[in-house]
């Protein structure tokens, strides 16, 4: 069996996780607490970060080379693209999400709410949440602006980039800080890949002491 060590709201987690389930590969979950710093982790990953993904006694590291090892292993369904157009333009957008979403919204919205008490690190820093929020609004307007011309982000079909977006834009909907009210393209968006099965495990995931909204596990939210 495949086995996929994670965090709940790890969005790099989330993201193999997706991609797993949209082709459809069985999968069981280890939960690693990272901050343990366990030694039989750190001999899988020395990085000592997940998501790290077990597969037929395979180690594979890195949510970016676990996608890309589960998109040769296991190619159909495609999602990456099929031409090499599109795959640069999924891979583009992908990294969007994995790197500068990341940096300008996950870790300092998610990061200050969540992991830095998990890690001893002190008080939320309000500074960063505050940036956090406002940088946000231009990643939503971005995607409404692909969505309007493409049937989803990188183009006709669903693909990496779809996934690498919604994984980070799921861990701020737990946190409750996502102004959907004021994207609605893009709600409409997250809503047609929140319905899909693949995301449907998600919505089950929670962290001891952090409650998420009520709408986050609402299909109609």
């Amino acid at each position: 069996m495949r086995t996929v060590y994670h965090l709940p709201l790890s969005p790099f987690s989330r993201k193999v996780r997706l991609v797993l389930g949209e082709k459809k590969l069985a999968f069981e979950l280890q939960v690693e607490n990272i901050w343990r710093r366990r030694e039989e982790f750190l001999i899988l990953n020395p990085t000592g970060q997940v998501p790290v993904l077990i597969d037929d006694g395979l180690v594979v590291a890195d949510s970016t080379a676990i996608c890309e090892y589960l998109e040769d292993a296991y190619p159909t369904p495609t999602l990456i693209g099929k031409t090499p157009t599109a795959r640069a333009e999924a891979r583009r957008l992908a990294l969007w999400f994995d790197l500068k979403f990341a940096g300008e919204v996950t870790s300092n919205i998610a990061y200050e709410k969540m992991t830095k008490r998990l890690l001893g690190g002190g008080e939320p820093d309000s500074e960063r949440i505050r940036a956090g929020k406002d940088n946000i609004r231009y990643h939503l307007e971005y995607i409404e602006f692909l969505t309007e011309r493409r049937n989803w982000l990188a183009g006709d079909n669903l693909t990496c980039a779809d996934l690498a977006a919604v994984a980070h834009l799921s861990v701020i909907d737990y946190l409750g800080d996502v102004p959907w009210s004021e994207h609605v393209k893009a709600k409409n968006w997250y809503a047609r890949l929140k319905s899909r099965p693949s995301f449907q495990p998600l919505l089950t995931d929670h962290v001891a002491g952090v409650l998420p909204p009520k709408t986050y596990a609402d299909l109609d939210f």
